[in-house]
């Protein structure tokens, strides 16, 4: 028998670390070659370890979440044939994009309840005596079937929003009346109200252990929020027009051309408003003290995915026309939540675009991606009364809520930048202008 011991290897990209976010086998599995032990992750990219051998698993380091060094010894596989131990990196395959998992829902268990014993039949000498109680002093025992409970109107209503039979509430009152405090005594006694309710308070707490795409999603978050003081200005776009064409347009829609979104004219739109500001499509090296402009604009779209949000990039927009934007925001947006874009897909964006589409709110505040220097957000679009100087019409209003680095982008700067977005996109002919 001989033992493999089996390393971390060193996954590319120059990085002396990764995160280990699966493990496929526990001490005591027999695996067989080329079988996954285990993945880990490193930017946005997860590399599967294969087994270089046959064999059972001896020994096993890491838990689901920790960063371990390259070359530290995670595995230990008992093998048949020679003796001996062997150091083995294992050969593992290109780094592949981070596949979305599957999210399994938190079920907490109902805590069992005791089943409850079949009551004894109850004899002719004993149902004569009366049941000992725990009633407050002075309250009279619970009616018998059929008697109506006394009780004012006000206690009456919170009983059944409660879910009480009044009928089983001892009264203190005269005659037997139901008092608020005979009804909060009862419910005391049962759990505070839950219980008679058929409710159950849950005091469960669920751990879930912050790991892979998660991790990095809150690390370039803190990064960006802690690092970038953002200005936020919001304003508010008539999209009638743009939605008039946007209908004509897809209408007369050609075999092989992609339906069109508002997303494609906004990044025209954009397209068109950075030439005349080249400072918004920019990067900001905050320890180099050096603003980085950019002469192609890589539009980010911010893509929410079963795993989280992930930015795929449209590269190059100033060369595309209007229909190749959309379709390649189609293909990027499929190839991102079926979790096969590619690591260069997923990175150097110069400027973002934020949009929930429908569940975009009225007002939202984008967090920049970093090192961008902006971001625009997308909020939903309603229709709402406009004042057209004689008279409220309906128009299809949308707001705009984008967010700026003050350190390097000044408020009228910034809100020079919306206005024109405004502009371009209220007269939509404008987008298609070449200036």
């Amino acid at each position: 028998m001989g033992e493999k011991i089996i390393k971390l290897p060193d996954v590319g990209e120059g990085v002396a670390e990764a995160e280990l976010v699966e493990w496929h086998v526990k001490v005591g599995d027999i695996v067989q070659e080329d079988m996954v032990l285990a993945a880990v992750m490193t930017g946005k990219a997860t590399v599967e370890i294969p087994s270089p051998v046959e064999g059972e698993v001896t020994f096993r380091h890491g838990e689901i979440g920790d960063v371990i060094a390259t070359g530290t010894v995670i595995l230990k596989i008992r093998t048949p044939g020679d003796d001996g131990d062997s150091d083995v990196e294992p050969h593992i395959a290109a780094p592949q994009p981070e596949k979305a998992p599957e999210v399994t829902p938190l079920v907490v268990e109902p805590k069992q309840q005791p089943v409850a014993e079949k009551p004894k039949p109850v004899t002719e000498a004993a149902s004569a005596k009366p049941a000992a109680t725990s009633l407050p002093k002075g309250a009279g025992a619970p009616r018998a079937e059929g008697e109506k409970p006394l009780a004012p109107p006000a206690v009456r209503l919170r009983a059944k929003e409660a879910g009480v039979d009044l009928r089983q509430v001892p009264g203190s009152g005269p005659a037997g009346r139901i008092t608020h405090e005979d009804l909060d005594a009862f419910l005391s006694r049962e759990s505070g109200g839950a219980a008679a309710a058929g409710l159950q308070p849950n005091k469960s707490v669920q751990e879930v252990k912050v790991v892979g795409l998660r991790r990095r999603i809150a690390e370039k978050m803190a990064l960006a929020k802690s690092r970038i003081p953002h200005i936020t200005y919001v304003e508010e776009v008539d999209m009638t027009a743009l939605e008039e064409l946007r209908g004509r347009l897809n209408g007369n829609q050609k075999p092989g051309k992609p339906k069109l979104t508002i997303l494609p004219f906004l990044m025209r739109a954009m397209v068109k408003a950075i030439a005349e500001q080249p400072g918004i499509n920019a990067h900001f090296d905050d320890e180099a003290g050096v603003i980085r402009q950019f002469g192609g604009v890589h539009i980010g779209i911010a893509a929410q995915t079963p795993s989280g949000l992930v930015v795929p990039v449209v590269k190059h927009a100033e060369a595309r026309d209007i229909f190749d934007c959309a379709r390649e925001v189609t293909r990027l947006s499929d190839a991102a939540k079926s979790g096969t874009a590619q690591r260069e897909e997923l990175s150097g964006s110069t400027i973002t675009i934020s949009s929930l589409g429908a569940m975009g709110g009225i007002v939202s505040t984008p967090v920049i991606n970093h090192p961008e220097v902006a971001i625009i957000g997308v909020n939903k679009m309603a229709i709402r009364p406009h004042w057209d100087g004689t008279q409220f019409v309906p128009r299809r209003m949308m707001n705009l809520s984008s967010s700026f680095d003050h350190r390097v982008i000044d408020g009228w700067d910034a809100a020079t930048f919306v206005q024109r977005l405004k502009a371009l996109l209220e007269t939509p002919a404008l987008i298609f202008v070449e200036e």
